[in-house]
């Protein structure tokens, strides 16, 4: 380690030296003003040359990096932990500062310890404490891998000031994800927190990375959701050979061309692996060129999650930044220096020679791990038997009776807040909504739901160059489509899409593989088979054939196959209501039924159209070796002198390996063809609807991409627009109703007291005034309300005659759409004249009820009962 910071430092002062050489030639190739003004000025022409020059000459403005520094955070409404130190807190940083001094007595070649930074508020924290352990109240967020993706995702990566130190600021885990950015420190505290609030094992680790892992550099990475798993071959069970079978026919090719014929394949895919490994090799070496003058010596932070808890059955590392997992013996990790967790800090005491290859994670060995606290949860090594016995036993003698002291010292609790993830944060994830993440010939590109229209939320391109100019294969996914789609595949080389969907597709599709939308091309559907009543579960398409795959049905179709010929009349591609493609040929086959016997169990059925023919062959029994055959020459009915066609023997051609009687029959062939006969035209009518789905299919799917419609839950107030509606249908009721209850508590005297003088008091006869003055107005407005129902029932009459009237007088000379307004008007006026004939009987009802009720409320009010108790 110091034979490398001694060279880092003789290339600095190189680098000082060679500066200083080139300030010292500039001084001297400076010229005397007079030397300049002598020389000559320069021409139009040459202003203008040296103009075009200088405006090709393209100038890259370098992008601003992130900062997150104390000024760039409000201090202002922190809490009071983050701006001082409890009691306890203080005593930690003095047993802290007492183990480094000893650690830099006892280490002096060792670089200062990584102990208590300072927080956003200044205040020197453990840095143990600035672990907070919380378990997120998100399912996504229990597993290793989710924590570290979300981490990576949510956060920015900010470079350290100084990448041969560590931070002198170590920020609190809620700061951090209010600000959406920090370090590798800051990554790793926040993880760390998660993955023990989580159950698992893990601490913050302080050591050395390689360039690429601590700028975040993924360029040479390959992605790995380019990466294929490794495929099961699955042994398939060998059936047992049949007690009678037929041998196969002798082999007459021959072995040696046989053999030559491999020799020749092994050499050239030899000298093609010979190749891929000289271009890989070539890659390595151009990549290996750019050497890091600073390797060994960048300071990383990352995440040791050890084996133990939650079913981790290996230790491994978690880089933060791009949320991959590592082996321990990673050459990206080239050192360790301390690790902890939010009860204890260890300093690793082992060489780290061969980088963390050699480094064993025994945190109870002081040995290996120099702990700081006593009260540490790891245990201490357990001795052997013969070390056990070697122990002297005066030494417990010497000891009984001494009280032991207790030097332990428990960690204080975490002084950062509670962390906490709302829903909104935990949905848009990557900040602004969108991240980019450069790979090994590969781009990903990442965006919060909903951020744009089409429910695009991932989108990963490979390139065929490192460049990452010529695209090679796109791929995106989406969510929260109402069409259900959720991967979109395109290649760009060969121009195939693929598109795959969740089950709820109102077509039940589950993938789509195209080259073209137009109709009669290349494709591939398959379909969810339990959403379909039909049983289809694949369909094939080309421009001649069509291939269906079914499954599940009740008449144990499986296969069907329909060859189409050229159309006679040249119509548009998506004719095929209209004008339907000839069906040639349909090959249909079907599962065995268990409840027919196998001999009349059909297996095959060929539909020859243009020929005319019709093939059957059927299943074959268990103890055969060949099954039965039949073929029907169908023929039409009727001849062209209009006589009756009779079933002849020769219409049928029959091979059976056990002929019986009744099959022989022209009667039971004849009904057989019949029902084939109806069977064809079936067959004939499905693969025409067939068609016509496919059609349907295609219309639907172009919609679906123009409109592009996304789903929102019911649970999702915010975006959901129904949901919302409700709601303030709700409030505006509430709000109604409780206008009406303030209109219910509405002075009623309040208009006629306003006539009096402010602040007399009432007399009796005042009092009667005002009473008398209140019941009729209520009086006239009963009757005035009683008039207006009264008058719009007599006009609503009067309308109503009149338009009788005019279809008496008019009704010879009438359409029958005319008759149809009248009568609809004649109906809605009925309704009207019955509704105002009902609302002016009740009125009629209640208008005594309410006049005395208010004659009573007047009677009851306190202003006026004491002055009108004499006339109660």
């Amino acid at each position: 380690m110091e034979v490398l910071k001694e060279k880092v430092e003789e290339e600095e002062a190189a680098e000082r030296e060679e500066a200083a050489e080139r300030a010292e030639r500039g001084e001297k190739t400076k010229r005397p003003m007079e030397v300049r003004r002598g020389e000559a000025t320069m021409t139009q022409e040459m202003l203008r040359d040296l103009e075009r020059k200088l405006s090709e000459i393209e100038v890259s403005v370098p992008e601003k990096l992130l900062t997150f520094t104390k000024d760039t955070i409000d201090t202002s409404k922190l809490p009071f932990s983050y701006q001082s130190n409890t009691l306890k807190e203080e005593q930690l940083l003095q047993v802290a500062d007492n183990f480094s001094r000893q650690y830099s007595h006892l280490c002096p070649d060792r670089v200062p310890l990584f102990l208590h930074p300072l927080n956003e508020c200044e205040v020197p924290k453990f840095v143990s404490t600035t672990i907070r352990p919380t378990l997120m109240p998100y399912p996504e967020l229990y597993n290793w891998d989710t924590c570290a993706q979300f981490v990576s995702d949510f956060l920015s990566m900010v470079p350290l000031p100084d990448p041969l130190k560590p931070p002198l600021y170590l920020y609190s885990s809620t700061t951090v994800l209010k600000y959406q950015k920090g370090n590798c420190f800051d990554f790793s505290t926040l993880l760390c927190s998660m993955l023990i609030g989580a159950g698992y094992d893990a601490y913050c680790v302080n050591g050395y990375g390689s360039q690429d892992l601590c700028h975040m550099d993924l360029t040479r990475e390959a992605c790995p959701l380019t990466m294929k798993p490794k495929e099961t071959v699955k042994e398939q069970e060998k059936a047992p050979p049949k007690k009678y079978a037929i041998k196969p026919p002798r082999d007459l090719t021959s072995r040696f061309e046989q053999e030559q014929e491999v020799k020749r394949q092994e050499v050239i895919k030899a000298e093609e692996e010979n190749r891929k490994k000289q271009e890989e090799a070539r890659l390595l070496e151009q990549e290996n060129a750019k050497t890091d003058p600073l390797h060994g010596l960048r300071v990383h932070s990352w995440v040791l999650v050890l084996s133990g808890k939650r079913e981790v059955p290996e230790s491994f590392f978690i880089d933060p930044f791009t949320a991959c997992s590592y082996s321990t013996q990673d050459d990206h990790f080239l050192g360790i220096e301390s690790l902890w967790n939010h009860k204890n800090y260890w300093v690793n005491m082992q060489d780290c020679w061969n980088c963390c290859k050699e480094l064993i994670f025994d945190l109870g060995d002081p040995v290996r791990w120099e702990y700081l606290l006593l009260g540490t949860h790891k245990p201490f090594l357990s001795l052997t038997e013969e070390e056990d016995e070697g122990m002297n036993d005066d030494d417990d003698v010497e000891n009984l009776g001494k009280e032991d002291e207790d030097k332990s010292f428990d960690m204080p609790p975490s002084w950062v807040e509670q962390i906490e993830i709302s829903p909104e944060a935990f949905e848009t994830r990557c900040p602004n909504g969108k991240k980019v993440i450069q790979y090994k010939k590969a781009k990903l590109e990442k965006w919060a739901p909903y951020l744009n229209n089409n429910g695009l939320v991932c989108r990963l391109t490979t390139y065929e160059d490192l460049e990452c100019t010529k695209a090679l294969e796109m791929k995106e996914w989406y969510q929260n489509r109402e069409d259900m789609l959720e991967l979109k595949h395109i290649n760009k080389i060969t121009g195939l899409n693929v598109d795959y969907f969740k089950p709820g597709h109102p077509q039940a599709l589950r993938m789509h593989s195209y080259k073209s939308m137009q109709p009669e091309m290349d494709r591939v559907m398959e379909f969810y088979e339990t959403a379909r009543v039909d049983g289809l579960i694949k369909r094939e398409e080309t421009p001649k054939t069509m291939t269906e795959y079914y499954q599940g049905r009740p008449d144990f179709l499986s296969y069907r196959h329909v060859n189409f010929g050229p159309r006679m009349k040249k119509l548009a591609l998506n004719s095929a209501e209209s004008n339907p493609r000839p069906m040639v040929k349909i090959t249909e086959r079907f599962f065995r039924n268990p409840a027919t016997p196998a001999d009349e169990d059909v297996a095959e059925r060929v539909f020859l159209i243009a020929e005319e023919r019709i093939q059957l062959r059927y299943h074959c029994r268990s103890d055969h070796i060949t099954a039965n055959k039949r073929e029907f020459l169908r023929r039409t009915e009727v001849d062209s002198k209009g006589n009756k066609i009779i079933m002849t023997s020769d219409m049928c051609i029959s091979f059976e390996v056990e002929p019986m009687e009744h099959t022989k029959k022209l009667l039971y062939q004849y009904e057989a063809m019949m029902k084939l006969k109806n069977e064809e035209k079936m067959s004939r009518h499905q693969a025409w609807e067939s068609e016509l789905e496919v059609l349907e299919i295609l219309k639907l799917r172009e919609e679906e991409e123009e409109a592009h419609t996304l789903t929102i839950s019911i649970y999702d107030t915010k975006r959901n627009e129904k949901s919302k509606e409700y709601r303030e249908a709700m409030e505006r009721v509430l709000h109604e109703e409780h206008l009406r209850q303030v209109e219910a508590q509405l002075d009623y005297l309040a208009p006629f007291l306003a006539q009096l003088p402010p602040g007399e008091k009432l007399t009796r006869w005042q009092a009667v005034r005002l009473k008398d003055e209140c019941l009729n107005d209520f009086k006239q407005r009963l009757i005035d309300k009683a008039n207006l129902i009264q008058a719009r029932f007599e006009k609503e009459t009067q309308e109503l005659q009149k338009k009788q009237q005019w279809y008496q007088e008019n009704q010879v000379t009438l359409t029958p759409e005319d008759e149809d307004l009248y009568l609809s008007y004649c109906s809605q006026a009925m309704f009207r004249i019955r509704i105002l004939e009902q609302r002016l009987s009740r009125h009629k009802e209640l208008a005594p009820l309410k006049y005395l009720a208010l004659e009573e409320k007047l009677y009851k009010d306190p202003r006026l009962v004491e002055l009108l108790k004499v006339f109660v």
